[in-house]
């Protein structure tokens, strides 16, 4: 099932000014319980409605239009959910862990004023500090070497990026330092000014969350753009003239079951194909040589390369078993926040099954 990729949820992104025009709501048949919201909180409660129709996941993967917003990593981590996803230049974190005084100290009480607030951050800790700076200044960085890993095989060959990594603490919205996060950054080894960076909610080498599995879960949104591209391109998913606000829906419906249908059909076709016996034009008549696709090894000195899918790497506990079906009857609805339902999703549960986020 590692090769088995399919759209689970869509929803339409209602703008401020639409929201707030009685005219337009109107003449679009938006019902009043949809209102205008942030597309991180769009994001989360398909996450919310995943996990209440059964989906179990590795982790979820984002770009940094999603990874700015800190209320939303904290959210995705109160769902217990693992994350590793992409993070802007100027997202602030510490490499230590800050000082944090949870009482006030003998000298602070003998001190007239206002009383102090705590826990809060001791006076000799150093502000959180961006990222881009902290690669460029910062010794636990400059002290490292980079790590290769071949993250894909290209149109035009393999894709490098070179890696460094230190443990983090990101600010909570009191300014106090959250749990330990892992703070990457990936640096395309054919263009070196190409950088990004990202972070995880688990500490490096701790469990299963090796450094190879953060980054297979980082570069792993192509499977994304893959299923959109396909469905716009061969399934009309962009190609609808209507203004209502059940049809555009009911049309996004309508082409991700296509996409589930067709995504179904080619993984059975190619596992067909891949038991077939290919004939060999230098077997001699009556021999075969069957065709098994997988990836060539590595030289020695290659880059690690970056796979997913194995069992070793799953974090959570209670895998769904492989290739069982929602069902529309057994599933029950479940109401969320913003008036919909929890539908059953028409999705293939697998153990090696990662979640996305894209929007």
């Amino acid at each position: 099932m590692g090769d088995f990729h399919a759209i689970l949820d869509s929803d339409v992104y209602l703008s401020r000014d639409w929201a707030d025009d009685p005219e337009r709501r109107e003449k679009a048949h938006i019902p009043p319980e949809a209102m205008y919201r942030k597309k991180a909180d769009i994001a989360l409660d398909q996450v919310r409605l995943a996990l209440a129709n059964g989906i179990r996941v590795q982790a979820w993967t984002f770009d940094e239009w999603y990874g700015r917003d800190r209320a939303f990593l904290r959210e995705l981590e109160g769902l217990g959910q693992s994350y590793v996803g992409e993070i802007p230049s100027n997202f602030t974190v510490w490499l230590k862990e800050p000082r944090v005084l949870t009482r006030p100290r003998p000298q602070d009480l003998r001190k007239r004023g206002g009383k102090k607030r705590f826990p809060r951050l001791a006076r000799q800790n150093l502000p959180a500090c961006e990222v881009r700076n902290l690669v460029k200044h910062s010794k636990i960085f400059r002290r490292q070497k980079w790590q290769k890993f071949r993250v894909k095989d290209g149109e035009k060959g393999p894709i490098v990026w070179e890696v460094k990594h230190a443990p983090c603490y990101i600010p909570d919205k009191r300014g106090l330092p959250g749990p330990r996060h892992t703070l990457i950054v990936a640096r395309n080894v054919l263009d070196p000014n190409e950088v990004k960076y990202f972070v995880c909610d688990r500490p490096v080498n701790t469990g299963v969350a090796s450094l190879k599995w953060m980054m297979w879960v980082a570069f792993a949104r192509w499977p994304i753009e893959e299923c959109f591209k396909r469905a716009k391109n061969e399934l009309g998913m962009d190609h609808f003239e209507v203004r209502g606000w059940r049809s555009i829906h009911r049309h996004f419906y309508i082409t991700q079951l296509s996409h589930l249908f067709c995504s179904r059909e080619h993984q059975r076709l190619r596992k067909k194909n891949d038991r077939d016996c290919v004939s060999h034009g230098r077997a001699s008549p009556g021999r075969s040589v069957r065709v098994v696709r997988g990836s060539v090894p590595a030289a020695s000195g290659a880059p690690q390369e970056v796979r997913g899918g194995r069992r070793a790497n799953r974090l959570l506990p209670a895998p769904q078993p492989a290739g069982e079906e929602v069902s529309h009857e057994d599933d029950q609805a479940t109401p969320s926040r913003h008036g919909r339902q929890a539908r059953p999703t028409p999705v293939v549960r697998t153990p090696e099954l990662v979640g996305y986020v894209a929007l």
